[in-house]
């Protein structure tokens, strides 16, 4: 097996591509290092695919280790044959590998063994070899010993022999499987039919192995995982058993009858469990990949969400009766004040709390405010807007609100770092903290949370807890290098997803920055204990310094890459510290667009796609590529449930995505669903294709269940 063709293969990309990228990987670089600064060397493989290339790597890396064990083991056993060792250097995953090895791997006392141990194999022989004329009761007379006392009980350990290495049998269970996934139902029924349950409408389902999608699948397993549903696969009995007579049954066998028994026991005690549980196995595998994707897609979504710069923010935290806590956020993300209301039930306290609510916005010229959409959040909106349309008409002052998600605050709030941030503060109240940073400056607040507490996508608790995190701090780690961090202003949370930097070396730098000044250079960096040459390679393209000594540095040009981008506004009669003048950075443009990226590419001895990306970060030198993102919707007041329509026209917030659909804030307590098959006038197979987290789009109302407080939405037609 060669690991480079295969996954050059599936990504559907050149085998060198991949054999470049290999080497990088085992050289230690990061996947944003290589993603960003060796496009030349991968072909310009994205992130995405890199990151797929590394997963691939290992798995199959793996995969040849396993075979290697399995092939000694084997080997050591007396046992190998070349059709076995052809077999294991055909095999692609690690369940065929398994399959393979299934007949020689040391099991625990079975029936079969025992029957072995009394000395049954030859007589198991005689059965299956099926050319003995000789009557099978005259034949297992021989075998009758102490441990075999009847003509039975030798005939049933023979079969009990046979019955496990039928379903051993790699072939067998090859050709069942495919029985399995072309024929075989998923079904489900309640264990209760009259308790009312969110699983409803699996009550009486059934739907095939083969076309079943991923959410299903996990809505099924949490639905018998919570004892509320029965779930088991259904497959044509009749045809398995008569495959695999056929497959085993030679004509004119003499021992045709026992054998039919045989097989039915095989089938019925032994394979047909194993592959229930490895079907259901394999589904939920294939489910958990395609959920986890959606998730990292939400994710890096949420994480790049624009950030609104340049207003003082009110957090608001909802509740009911310990009452809601409110944080005012300046720019810069400094604490500025705390209150705690009590406009909710049981207090009720709706005079004296917008008294103070007032109090807070005037003295501390609040511009927006924002709620936290967990407990009592519908009635806090509601107190919220009555306020903000009270100090438009007193004193002509616009204040908005936005309602943000509250996901994983609580778990920011309790730990250790929101403790060490604000070890004054009511853990409360830090949570009305993140509510406003998050709004602020989703990627830096975000990263101080458990990448799997940020909530998006379905059922995420359900799936494979190591592969989620894995994906989630990938993708986090692709969005913090993405946009760069400000390394005078950067938490050691936000520094460790650096390229290169852990977060060790991550609070090093801090450190660093607190005892020595802000860092007026990225070199700085190489003064920081334990943060060598390679780590400076790895995270030296994502460190920003604004109003640093050398502009470059608050770009993602490379320091390896100074000399040629210096050479290169040289060329056109400018120098590095003219970028920082409005006037020449206009012309510097120009300049640079009239550039033949070939030409000029051999001249400085570069790259061509490194210099595409050097003359990017010229023209828009320190830009945030979030603020090309749709900033968030706000509000003033607030839309009631019973104020929605059918066929109305509503603005609203992608909130959520899963395979099924997308999720839209529109301003009423629960987000309204645009089904997937309501988000497009042409065909698309994912929600991703035309939708993003954050994004802004028009919707329509085409249908309201309000005992159940459901919108369903559509984007068809407007």
């Amino acid at each position: 097996m060669n690991i480079n063709e295969i996954i050059a293969k599936e990504l559907d990309v050149k085998v060198s591509q991949v054999e470049k990228t290999v080497e990088l990987i085992d050289q230690g670089n990061t996947i944003p290092f290589i993603a960003r600064y060796r496009k030349e060397v991968t072909g310009n493989l994205s992130d995405e695919q890199l990151r797929d290339l590394d997963s691939r790597l290992t798995y199959l890396r793996n995969l040849e280790e396993r075979k290697q064990e399995v092939i000694d083991s084997i080997t050591n056993q007396e046992k190998m044959t070349p059709e076995i060792m052809a077999a294991l250097e055909k095999a692609q995953t690690q369940v065929e590998v398994e399959d393979i090895y299934r007949p020689y791997k040391q099991k625990k006392r079975t029936r079969a063994t025992i029957a072995k141990e009394n000395g049954l194999q030859e007589l198991a022989d005689n059965i299956i070899n099926q050319t003995d004329n000789t009557d099978i009761y005259e034949v297992a007379k021989n075998f009758l010993n102490d441990n075999v006392v009847t003509i039975e009980d030798a005939i049933q350990g023979a079969e009990d022999i046979i019955a496990e290495d039928i379903s051993d049998n790699a072939e067998f269970r090859k050709m069942l499987k495919k029985i399995y996934h072309y024929e075989g139902l998923i079904t489900s029924e309640a264990v209760n039919p009259e308790e009312k349950s969110p699983y409803e409408m699996y009550y009486e389902f059934s739907e095939k192995v083969k076309t079943i999608p991923s959410h299903r699948i996990l809505a099924i397993n949490r639905g018998e995982k919570e004892k509320i549903l029965k779930v088991k696969i259904t497959k044509p009995e009749e045809k398995v058993l008569a495959d695999l007579e056929k497959a085993i049954i030679i004509k004119n066998s003499t021992r045709k009858e026992e054998l039919k028994v045989t097989i039915a026991d095989s089938w019925k005690r032994l394979i047909e469990p194993s592959l229930d549980r490895e079907i259901r196995s394999d589904l939920t595998d294939k489910a958990d990949i395609q959920a986890i994707d959606v998730f990292g897609k939400n994710a890096k979504q949420l994480l790049l969400g624009a950030p609104l710069k340049g207003y003082t923010v009110l957090g608001f935290d909802p509740a009911y009766r310990t009452g809601c806590k409110l944080a005012v956020i300046d720019e810069t993300g400094k604490v500025l004040d705390t209150a705690v209301l009590y406009p909710t039930e049981p207090q009720n306290d709706i005079e004296g709390s917008t008294i103070k609510l007032i109090d807070l916005i005037l003295k501390n010229k609040i511009n927006i405010i924002a709620i936290g959409n967990g407990t009592a959040s519908r009635e806090s909106e509601q107190f919220v807007s009555s306020v903000i349309a009270k100090v438009k008409e007193e004193y002509n002052i616009t204040v908005n609100y936005v309602i943000v998600s509250e996901a994983g605050a609580s778990v920011y709030s309790a730990s250790k770092l929101a403790t060490e941030e604000y070890p004054d503060l009511n853990v409360s109240l830090r949570g009305a903290i993140s509510i406003a940073r998050r709004l602020q400056d989703p990627l830096a607040e975000f990263v101080k949370i458990d990448p799997k507490a940020i909530g998006i996508g379905q059922y995420q608790h359900d799936v494979n807890q190591k592969k989620l995190n894995e994906e989630l701090t990938g993708v986090v780690e692709d969005a913090v290098n993405e946009v760069g961090v400000d390394v005078n202003t950067a938490t050691p949370s936000l520094l460790s997803y650096v390229s290169g930097i852990n977060m060790t070396i991550a609070k090093n730098i801090v450190k660093y920055r607190e005892e020595n000044g802000k860092y007026e250079e990225r070199k700085t960096l190489l003064n920081v204990p334990k943060l060598g040459k390679v780590t400076f390679e790895q995270c030296a393209g994502f460190i920003r310094i604004p109003k640093g000594l050398n502009p470059l540095e608050n770009t993602a040009v490379h320091p390896e890459s100074y000399k040629q981008t210096e050479e290169l506004l040289k060329s056109i009669n400018y120098k590095k510290e003219d970028l920082l003048d409005k006037a020449k950075l206009a012309k510097i443009n120009e300049e640079l667009s009239k550039i033949d990226i070939k030409t000029k590419a051999q001249e400085l001895d570069i790259g061509e796609l490194t210099l595409t990306d050097i003359i990017n970060e010229l023209k828009k030198p320190g830009r945030d590529p979030r603020d090309d993102m749709p900033k968030p919707v706000l509000r003033s007041d607030v839309l009631s449930f019973d104020d929605l329509k059918e066929g109305q026209l509503l603005t609203g917030t992608v909130r959520n995505i899963t395979d099924f659909g997308a999720f839209v804030d529109i301003g009423v307590k629960h987000d309204g669903l645009v089904h997937l098959s309501e988000l497009s006038d042409k065909f698309i197979k994912t929600p991703s294709d035309v939708v993003a987290i954050g994004d802004v789009v028009q919707v329509k109302v085409i249908e309201i269940d309000r005992e159940k407080q459901k919108v369903k939405l559509s984007m068809k037609n407007i």
